[in-house]
């Protein structure tokens, strides 16, 4: 627990002195006690369990006053609560290493197996996007609640050449953002790449208009989150890490999802074959830059796994929260006990 006040903590010092204060009235109280004949007859009068009943109010108020000065100093803590997500755009590989069996019976078939889990495990309040990307990048589905339309999305991935992680990475912030100014030709065709191997496919991209922004925290944008899953490297499009920072500067997280073994796995092309290797220090770069998250899945139980737990993840969050009210709740409570509890047993305010 932090305090976002914590300069106000210095009030918590009346705590002490009015103890001192309590303990002197009682002491003050007990010498003119003393002066009655017989203390026998006063502690015969005041009667057994009457000491609770003295000094249980006094602590009630105390209590209460503590929780009042706590929750001036706007304490904060690290709480578990229901996510704020609303829009989750996954963008995923569809370059042709996916063909790899080294995760059965291939990375292409058990990706989808594993995002068909992910879309079914998310809270029907959640709307999800599909961008997949090799040489190019496209929206094969805008942001939805229909589960079916995104399972047949799924359903639907082509796999094609080259791998442009920049584009899909791009796209997705373009779809998850579309008021962000992102002008995704202008991003792609200024990055020195061709347009055969960096192009896009514009005609699925959401149009909006270039305007100037304001760079925000990163991480600070709550209202949707980009899921990236890749098993290979970038070979042409813009670069990855430079998206990652636009997607930073507008707030959005990007988690990545590392796939296949590190080892590589072996794929067919035409009269050749080659293993190919995924390339986890880019996808953690870009999970950092975005103060998200990387996963890396070796099998496809792994992959299971890996979208289970971001499920679980984008369902609920662990977030920085202010526990004023709480205190100011505990505060009210306590010496609303007291009151009670004075009123019943002494027919008097303490």
């Amino acid at each position: 627990m932090r305090f976002l006040w914590s300069d106000l903590l210095w009030l918590l010092l009346a705590i002490p002195i009015l103890v001192a204060a309590y303990v002197y009235a009682l002491r003050r109280r007990k010498r003119i006690a003393v002066r009655y004949a017989s203390l026998a007859l006063v502690r015969d009068a005041i009667g057994p369990g009457q000491w609770l009943r003295r000094h249980l109010p006094a602590l009630l108020l105390l209590l209460a006053l503590t929780c009042a000065l706590l929750g001036v100093a706007r304490p904060t803590a690290i709480i578990t609560l229901p996510s704020e997500y609303q829009t989750i755009v996954l963008a995923v590989d569809v370059s042709r290493s996916m063909r790899a069996t080294d995760m059965k019976p291939s990375r292409i078939e058990a990706a989808q197996a594993a995002v068909k889990n992910f879309i079914e495990n998310l809270p029907p309040h959640v709307r999800v996007g599909i961008v997949t990307f090799a040489g190019t990048a496209a929206v094969v589905q805008a942001p939805t609640q229909n589960r079916d339309d995104l399972i047949a999305a799924v359903d639907r991935f082509q796999l094609e050449r080259r791998t442009a992680t920049g584009s899909g990475l791009l796209m997705a912030l373009s779809l998850l953002v579309p008021d962000s100014g992102i002008d995704l030709e202008a991003e792609v065709f200024d990055s020195a790449f061709s347009r055969r191997s960096g192009a896009m496919r514009f005609e699925s991209a959401p149009k909006s208009p270039r305007r100037d922004f304001t760079p925000v925290p990163a991480g600070s944008y709550t209202a949707g989150a980009i899921v990236l899953m890749s098993d290979g490297r970038r070979t042409s499009g813009p670069d990855p890490l430079m998206a990652a920072r636009m997607a930073a500067e507008r707030g959005v997280r990007v988690h990545t999802v590392g796939f296949g073994t590190k080892e590589g796995g072996l794929v067919d092309f035409d009269d050749y074959s080659v293993y190919m290797r995924f390339d986890e220090e880019a996808l953690k770069a870009i999970a950092g830059i975005t103060e998200a998250e990387y996963f890396h899945a070796g099998s496809a139980d792994d992959l299971q796994k890996v979208y289970r737990n971001l499920s679980t993840k984008l369902a609920m969050e662990r977030r920085e929260t202010e526990l004023t009210a709480f205190f100011g709740g505990g505060a009210a409570l306590f010496a609303l006990a007291a009151a009670l509890l004075s009123l019943l047993w002494f027919h008097r305010s303490s």
